[in-house]
């Protein structure tokens, strides 16, 4: 692709002969960016921002200093074979962040939505897939394989297990260890994080009608709470609730998350 006469480069950035800057595109000081790297229109690598292998990075990103992106996964098994890191447009991602492309393993990419916030030193390992408009706060961290749905928003110091998901519009409280998938709008807290509700404030903000929250909070007391904890398996709950509120599409998204096929169990509520 080449460099585009209109990107400005500082001059002791290091942009590697092959690699593609779009139009606009702003380059600090002391970046280095990779042969097989590409930033779309307007990107901006504000200094000592570090992209590698085979990034491609959306327009109106902006990075910021001592980033590192596309290098290598920390896997293992991992023997130099072609991945990708691919990053949507408009995000922001702060000071000494992390991302690694995929692994042959995970589907050989790691995919970033569009408009996602990543705070200071978080991580997004090896073949994670993130939604849009995301907030990762300062150190948050996901193993490999994480799946992330749209709207998710992780406090500061959490960290999600390998193979989690993460349904849209949960909230992960900060230094929160999940270990198991989080609902849709589920908000979930502790140590190892347990289920603490729902994620009443960020449904609202996006304008979730008053109706349809008010059955998701009866649904989720049937399916979650100790009225219904004695009626059968979670799926079984899940499919009888679901049926009672026909018609709620945030129950129906719900159930949809809970009964669809996963490799780990449900952050359920404490005991």
């Amino acid at each position: 692709m080449g460099i585009d006469p209109t990107a400005e480069l500082h001059p002791t950035a290091i942009v590697e002969p092959g690699a593609g800057i779009g139009p606009g595109c702003r380059i600090g000081p002391y970046c280095v960016v990779g042969p097989e790297v590409v930033l779309g229109p307007r990107v901006v690598l504000h200094s000592h921002v570090a992209v590698a292998g085979r990034t491609r990075i959306g327009e109106d990103t902006q990075i910021f200093p001592f980033a590192s992106i596309g290098h290598i996964p920390q896997d293992l098994k991992f023997h130099g074979e072609p991945v990708e890191l691919l990053i949507g447009a408009r995000n922001r991602i702060r000071e000494h962040v992390t991302m690694n492309p995929g692994t042959e393993a995970g589907g050989s990419v790691t995919r970033v939505g569009d408009d996602n916030l990543f705070m200071v030193a978080t991580h997004v390992a090896h073949d994670c897939i993130i939604g849009s408009h995301v907030i990762m706060a300062n150190n948050a961290t996901l193993g490999g394989h994480v799946v992330i749905e749209d709207n998710v928003i992780l406090g500061g110091l959490s960290a999600v297990h390998q193979f989690v998901r993460l349904g849209r519009g949960a909230m992960i409280g900060g230094m929160a260890g999940v270990v198991a998938d989080v609902i849709p709008y589920g908000s979930v807290v502790g140590e190892r994080a347990h289920l603490a509700g729902l994620n009443l404030v960020g449904l609202k903000r996006r304008g979730a009608g008053r109706a349809d929250i008010h059955g998701l909070r009866a649904a989720y007391g049937e399916m979650f709470g100790s009225e219904g904890a004695a009626e059968g398996s979670l799926q079984e709950r899940v499919r009888r609730v679901a049926g009672k509120h026909a018609g709620n599409p945030l129950v129906e998204e719900v159930a949809a998350f809970v009964t669809s096929e996963s490799a780990r169990s449900f952050t359920m509520p404490a005991d």
